[in-house]
C-alpha cells in the first residue's frame, strides 16, 4: 500500500526532531547543520504524507457510516469531497519522493557561445541572453555579466553570466545544449531564411567545500585586454587566463580593469567548470540517472529550434512545439517551454523509481 511507503519518511522526520533537541547534537554544529538540512528536505513530503494518511482514514470512517440511517447522508457528502482529493495528493507526494538533485538550489554560470552561422550566430547569442534576462526578472533573480566577447557585427561571440536567486539551477538545467535559429538575417537582401546555432552551458556555482583546487594545479597567464574596457585596454596586463592542469579546463577573463578582480572572477568560473566536469563524470557512470536526463545535457546535442517565420519554438527532446516565439523572446515567458520539460522529467523519474 502507498501508505506503508510514507511511514518511514514520517518516522525519520520525528527521529530528527528528537535528535535536534538532544544536548549531544546541540553542541555539534556540523551534525546539527546536516540534520537540519535533511529535515528541511523532507518537511514538505512529510506534511503531504500526514495529510494523505488522515484523508485516507477519514474516507474509511465515512464508508463505514454509509449504512447508518442518521449519518449515512452526511458521510456520502464527506466522501464526495474527500475521495477526489486522495489521488491528487498521491501524485503530489510521488513528485516529492523523487530523489533530490543536490544542485537544484544553486546559482549558475550561464555560458552562451556563437556556433555555426557567423555574425548571425553572434546576434542570436544576444537575443537568447536577453530572453534569459527577462525570464530572470520575472523570477526575481539577479544577473551579472562576468565576461563577454563582442561579435564583429554586433551581438556576442561568447558571454558568461552569473545568475543568482531561488532554485535557479532547477529551472534552467535543461537549457544546456545547442539552440538553433531559423530566420532571415538583417543583411540578407534576397529574403532567404538562414539557419545558425549557438551553444548554452548551465554550470552550477561551486562552493569552496565542494571543490578544492590546489595552487600547484593552476597555471596563470596575464596579457593585455582587447576590445571594450576603458583606458587600461592594451596598456596593462590586466587580463587573466587560468588553466586547470589536471583537466585542461581554461578560463580567460578580461572585463575588469584590475588584474586581481579578473583573477577572482576567473577562479570562481574555473571552480564551477571543474565541479561540473566531475559531476558529468559521475553522471556518465550512473546509468539509472542517465536515463532520467531530458537529453544528454551535451552541448553538441541540438535541443531546440527557434523558427521566426513561423513564430515557432520546438523542443526536440520531448517533441514540444509552441507557436509563441515572439512572446517567449520579447517577454521572457520561458516557462512555456521549461514547465513541460520539468513535468516530463518528473514523470520519467516517477516511472524509474517505480512509485
Amino acid at each position: 500500500m502507498f501508505k506503508e511507503r510514507l511511514l518511514p519518511f514520517i518516522e525519520r522526520y520525528e527521529e530528527i526532531n528528537r535528535l535536534l533537541s538532544s544536548p549531544d547534537i546541540s553542541s555539534d554544529i556540523a551534525k546539527m547543520t546536516e540534520l537540519s538540512k535533511e529535515q528541511s528536505s523532507i518537511c514538505e513530503l512529510v506534511e503531504r504524507a500526514r495529510e494523505y494518511i488522515s484523508t485516507m482514514e477519514a474516507i474509511e470512517e465515512n464508508r463505514e457510516l454509509l449504512a447508518d440511517e442518521e449519518l449515512g447522508e452526511l458521510a456520502r457528502e464527506e466522501l464526495a469531497q474527500l475521495e477526489p482529493k486522495l489521488p491528487l495528493l498521491e501524485e503530489e507526494i510521488k513528485v516529492l519522493m523523487i530523489p533530490k538533485d543536490p544542485n537544484d538550489e544553486k546559482n549558475i554560470y550561464l555560458e552562451l557561445r556563437a556556433g555555426t552561422g557567423g555574425d548571425e550566430s553572434a546576434l542570436f547569442v544576444e537575443d537568447i541572453f536577453r530572453m534569459y534576462l527577462r525570464f530572470a526578472e520575472r523570477e526575481g533573480w539577479k544577473v551579472e555579466i562576468i565576461s563577454s566577447s563582442e561579435g564583429t557585427a554586433g551581438g556576442y561571440k561568447e558571454l558568461i553570466a552569473l545568475v543568482k536567486g531561488k532554485r535557479v539551477y532547477s529551472k534552467l538545467k535543461f537549457e544546456a545544449g545547442t539552440h538553433r535559429v531559423q530566420r532571415v538575417p538583417e543583411t540578407e537582401t534576397q529574403g532567404r531564411v538562414h539557419t545558425s546555432a549557438i551553444t548554452v552551458a548551465v554550470i552550477p556555482e561551486a562552493e569552496d567545500v565542494e571543490i578544492d583546487i590546489k595552487a600547484n594545479e593552476i597555471k596563470m597567464d596575464v596579457y593585455r585586454s582587447s576590445g571594450c574596457g576603458g583606458q587600461s585596454v592594451n596598456t596593462t596586463d590586466s587580463a587573466v587566463r587560468l588553466t586547470h592542469i589536471p583537466t585542461g579546463i581554461v578560463v580567460a577573463i578580461q572585463d575588469e580593469k584590475s588584474q586581481h578582480k579578473n583573477r577572482d572572477k576567473a577562479m570562481k568560473v574555473l571552480k564551477a567548470r571543474v565541479y561540473e566536469a566531475r559531476m558529468q563524470e559521475q553522471l556518465a557512470q550512473t546509468s539509472a540517472q542517465r536515463k532520467l536526463q531530458v537529453g544528454s545535457g551535451d552541448r553538441s546535442e541540438k535541443i531546440r529550434t527557434y523558427n521566426y517565420p513561423q513564430n515557432r519554438i520546438t523542443d526536440h527532446r520531448i517533441g514540444l512545439t509552441i507557436y509563441a516565439l515572439d512572446d517567449v523572446m520579447s517577454n521572457g515567458t520561458l516557462e512555456k517551454v521549461i514547465d513541460p520539460l520539468i513535468a516530463h522529467y518528473q514523470a520519467e523519474a516517477i516511472k524509474e523509481a517505480g512509485l
